[in-house]
C-alpha cells in the first residue's frame, strides 16, 4: 500500500485550489480532467473521475499528435487490423 502524500494548498477567492504537482503527477491527472470530490465528515476525497471513453479520446489524441498521423490514416490502420484479425480467426471471408 502506499504511503499517504500530505501536501498543503491554499484555496483562493473563487474556490480554486492548485492541486501540487507531485500529486498531480503521482495520480495521472492532467489539465482538464474531471475529478470526483468526496466529502466525508470533515474531510475531503479527491479521485479522478475517470470516464472510459473519455480516456480513450485523449490517448487517441495523443497517439495521432505524437505520431503525425491523420484521423483517416488511423482508421484505415484500424479496418486493415479488424481485416486481418478477421482472417487470423475465422479464415477467408465468403
Amino acid at each position: 500500500m502506499d504511503t499517504a502524500n500530505v501536501a498543503t494548498a491554499e484555496i483562493k477567492a473563487r474556490g480554486q485550489l492548485t492541486i501540487p504537482k507531485k500529486i498531480r503527477e503521482k495520480s495521472h491527472l492532467e489539465e482538464g480532467q474531471a475529478v470526483s470530490i468526496i466529502s466525508l465528515g470533515d474531510s475531503l476525497i479527491i479521485t479522478p473521475k475517470r470516464l472510459e471513453l473519455d480516456e480513450a479520446r485523449r490517448e487517441i489524441r495523443k497517439v495521432l499528435k505524437s505520431s503525425k498521423m491523420t484521423i483517416e490514416e488511423l482508421m484505415d490502420g484500424l479496418r486493415e487490423e479488424r481485416g486481418n484479425l478477421y482472417q487470423e480467426t475465422y479464415g477467408e471471408k465468403d
